[in-house]
């Protein structure tokens, strides 16, 4: 496993179905929760330095990665293997943050958009790079799946922001989970606490927090 040296304080936020996923099929839209929910997910990006998204995830929901009203606006960041990245996206009409892209391996023949600040590596490097060089001490991501399950392997999540949607159940053969196909575990657990329980009848989800014990970092580091 490799860990980050000097990484950000990391918190995720994604929403769960009554069984356990966070999405229908792998790749559709993730607007499935209540209006009560998603003004909770514009709050959960207030004050954070940096927003991280996988580029299925940022397609899928069509997102733009900004906060309202909030006059510095996050770095806007996306995880994708091949770096491609449609120009006709609303992310590139939106005022906001600088847009950073992360690409495993980038395919020479796409040009990178000219508003788009590239990066090349792994996401170890990555986060190890806005630390240093762009001043993120606190990072927030939204998803997808793949992207949350790299982060927990390296060890790399202090806070998680769960929405337990008891309205919904997916079923179906695709089980599309936070941290990948059902069965593939991690290699190791992470101690949690739970720090936030508010069930809430009218919408018939719940929201949790969880903490991270003993780790030395808060969201001021």
């Amino acid at each position: 496993m490799l860990k980050t040296v000097n990484r950000p304080w990391i918190s995720i936020n994604l929403a769960i179905s009554a069984d356990g996923r966070i999405a229908q099929n792998p790749g559709s839209p993730s607007g499935w929760t209540s209006p009560v929910d998603h003004c909770r997910l514009l709050d959960l990006r207030r004050g954070i330095d940096a927003l991280l998204v996988g580029r299925a995830t940022l397609e899928a929901d069509r997102m733009t990665l900004t906060v309202p009203d909030q006059e510095i606006q996050p770095l806007r960041c996306i995880a994708s293997r091949s770096g491609i990245l449609d120009p006709q996206h609303p992310i590139f009409s939106r005022p906001g943050g600088p847009i950073h892209l992360l690409s495993e391996k980038p395919d020479p023949k796409i040009p990178t958009p000219p508003s788009v600040i590239p990066h090349h590596g792994n996401l170890a490097h990555f986060l190890e790079n806005l630390t240093a060089h762009h001043s993120v001490r606190s990072l927030h991501c939204e998803g997808g799946g793949q992207l949350i399950r790299s982060l927990a392997e390296l060890d790399a999540i202090d806070e998680i922001h769960l929405t337990f949607a008891g309205h919904t159940l997916f079923g179906g053969p695709q089980p599309v989970t936070a941290t990948g196909p059902l069965g593939d575990f991690l290699g190791k657990s992470t101690h949690l606490q739970l720090t936030q329980f508010a069930p809430n009848s009218e919408t018939a989800e719940c929201y949790l927090t969880y903490r991270r014990t003993h780790t030395g970092r808060d969201s001021t580091q």
